[in-house]
């Protein structure tokens, strides 16, 4: 080989090279961002996860992978690849599958589970893996306990003080307008979120000059809900609360109507704001208070309904749905101001404002403080009632009846 046919065959070579480098730098450019999520898709809540979980999920990552993918800090756009894992509405289930998903799957990602035990149960996994855990759906006033303890951890949708402060100023403000008296029936859900809630609400009760003329909880997934309605009827109350989860929500509303308990401050919380609660019992929702709420006249909350609705072909709820959005909406902004690192993104996450649905998100100690409390059916919609700092809270209307 003479010389000039050497050289030639050293270009070639380094050209070949080049291009192969080329090659592998766009393959890995391609590669999608895998983001695991853990939640039920069996077990009682299943069909909130249903509604509030999955869905935006599903949106979301349309939304991402229809233009194209998040938008690197590199100029490069990449797709989101969703591994999914059904938690069948027990911790130890979620545990495990998160582990997988750190261990096994090796996710860039994981979403934050369904409901406030599972997103307890999981964050010592969370954690140790260094993913943040940006929940949508958990409620507590563990807060500053648990952010201490796990330093990637975020809140979203408020804490148990402010939900109970804000139902008893609303049964407050009714009896001070003559429209009820001041006995109580309360019941809860025996599993974190319900006993959290009752825990805080009795001395707040109490202090507001409310009592409690009932008091009783009852298991996660209980089917006969009949005897807790009948005790709370015979007590004689003026304002029914429940610190419920989606199928005794339903569960108590129904026997309520059946028992002919008719208070005209009447509130259960998780899925009262599902549309379903509205096509199940119709007009007599009008005037039941419920967890959450939101202010459905803004523009970016009229969008979402709207692309939730065209994506997913359901419709999202009036409280924890859009905020699920929002976490990931959060997620995704931060990926694309830093990459993937997930230290990086759990710094960022907690400096950082962010654009939402929800209107801007700054965290203070990894908790947003500015959260709806309290919701009421009024007309065929849910609207916010209640609230921590929010804007376009609608007036309390009293309940007239079944």
């Amino acid at each position: 080989m003479n010389r000039r046919t050497a050289l030639k065959a050293v270009i070639a070579a380094v050209f070949a090279g080049s291009l192969a480098s080329l090659a592998i730098g766009a393959a890995h450019a391609a590669d999608p961002i895998r983001i695991g999520a853990v939640a039920p898709k069996t077990g009682p809540l299943a069909a909130g996860a249903a509604v509030t979980h999955w869905p935006n999920i599903q949106l979301w990552a349309h939304q991402v992978n229809e233009q194209g993918g998040l938008k690197m800090k590199d100029g490069t756009r990449r797709k989101v690849e969703i591994i999914e894992y059904d938690d069948r509405t027990n911790p130890g289930e979620t545990i495990k599958a998160v582990q997988r998903l750190a261990t096994q799957d090796k996710v860039d990602f994981i979403l934050a589970p369904y409901g406030t035990g599972l997103n307890l149960a999981a964050a010592p996994i969370f954690a140790k893996y260094g993913y943040p855990q940006i929940t949508s759906t958990s409620i507590t006033d563990k807060t500053a306990e648990l952010t201490k303890r796990y330093p990637s951890i975020f809140f979203t949708l408020g804490t148990t003080t402010a939900l109970a402060n804000s139902v008893a100023g609303i049964l407050v403000k009714l009896h001070n307008e003559g429209k009820i008296g001041n006995k109580v029936a309360m019941v809860n859900v025996a599993d974190a979120f319900g006993i959290e809630l009752a825990e805080s609400a009795r001395p707040i009760f109490k202090d507001a000059g409310l009592e409690i003329v009932f008091d009783k909880s009852y298991p996660l997934g209980t089917q006969d809900l009949s005897p807790i309605v009948k005790g709370a009827k015979a007590a004689n109350p003026d304002a029914f609360v429940a610190w419920s989860y989606p199928p005794d929500t339903f569960g108590l509303t129904a026997q309520a109507k059946i028992e002919g308990l008719d208070t005209k401050a009447f509130y259960t919380a998780v899925a009262t704001a599902f549309p379903v609660y509205l096509a199940k019992f119709g007009k007599s929702v009008n005037g039941v208070l419920g967890a959450g709420g939101v202010n459905p006249d803004t523009p970016a909350m009229k969008a979402y309904y709207a692309a939730h609705k065209k994506v997913t072909g359901k419709d999202a709820d009036y409280w924890a749905s859009p905020v699920m959005y929002a976490t990931l909406q959060v997620l995704g902004q931060a990926i694309e101001a830093v990459g993937t690192d997930r230290k990086a993104v759990t710094d960022y996450i907690k400096n950082a404002t962010f654009k939402t649905v929800m209107g801007p998100w700054k965290f203070t100690n990894q908790s947003i403080h500015d959260f709806w409390t309290v919701g009421q059916w009024q007309n065929g919609t849910f609207y916010g009632v209640a609230s921590t700092g929010l804007s376009g809270a609608k007036p309390v209307i009293t309940k007239t009846g079944w």
